[in-house]
C-alpha cells in the first residue's frame, strides 16, 4: 500500500480489513461498517453497473476471481450490500481492486 501511495503521489492510506471467518464478519461487523454508508459487492454476472466517481465513504467488497458463492451473496444482500458488475470479463483480484477503486474514486 505504501509503495502504491508513493507511486500515485497520494497521502491517504485506505483502510483495509482482513477477516478469516466470513459469516461472523458479515453478521457481526458489517452492519457497523455500513452505518450511513452504501455497500457494494463486485461480482461477475451482476446486472447493475459499477458506480463511477462516487467519491464518498462507502463499503466495497471484492471476492475471489470466480466471485462469491450464492450463500455469501445472500448474506451480504441481507445486510444491504448491492451487487455490481465490473464488466463482462472476470478480472484477477489484483486487477479488480485497482479497477474498482479507480471507478469509484475518479474525480
Amino acid at each position: 500500500l505504501m509503495l502504491g501511495l508513493m507511486q500515485a503521489r497520494d497521502t491517504i492510506l485506505p483502510q483495509v480489513e482482513l477477516r478469516s471467518r466470513f459469516r461472523p464478519f458479515i453478521e457481526d461487523e458489517l452492519p457497523d461498517l455500513l452505518q450511513g454508508r452504501p455497500g457494494w459487492v463486485a461480482h461477475p454476472g451482476s446486472s447493475a453497473a459499477c458506480p463511477v466517481g462516487w467519491n464518498a465513504p462507502c463499503v466495497l467488497a471484492l471476492g475471489p476471481e470466480g466471485g462469491f458463492i450464492p450463500f455469501e451473496l445472500a448474506l451480504m444482500a441481507d445486510q444491504g450490500m448491492r451487487a455490481i458488475s465490473m464488466g463482462p470479463r472476470i478480472l484477477r483480484v489484483e486487477w479488480a481492486v485497482n479497477s474498482l477503486v479507480a471507478r469509484f474514486f475518479t474525480e
